[in-house]
């Protein structure tokens, strides 16, 4: 069990991550391959999708249910070092 100073959250949780990255058409399926993989039980249908004003930026909301914190440290991980992605939060 993570003790109190590792993580405030208690697991399993619904957790959102707040995805933004280029405009691009293959970044939804990027983001849906990369969070599958740490989340299997997610689905990409309840992925919330949004193009900033100027249209270069989308900004994707996925709700895991995270199951422990070194989880969701490697998604962030995987997330964060993909080219198209430029801020997870």
């Amino acid at each position: 069990m993570a003790s109190y100073k590792d993580t405030l959250l208690e697991f399993p949780c619904e957790f959102p991550l707040k995805i933004m990255g280029k405009a691009d058409d293959s970044l939804a399926q990027v983001v849906l391959d990369i969070v599958t993989v740490h989340a299997p039980d997610f689905d990409g249908a309840t992925m919330e999708m949004r193009a900033s004003s100027g249209g270069n930026y989308l900004s994707l909301t996925c709700t895991v249910i995270a199951t422990s914190k070194p989880q969701l440290d490697a998604l962030y991980t995987d997330l964060s070092g993909h080219p198209l992605i430029k801020v997870v939060l």
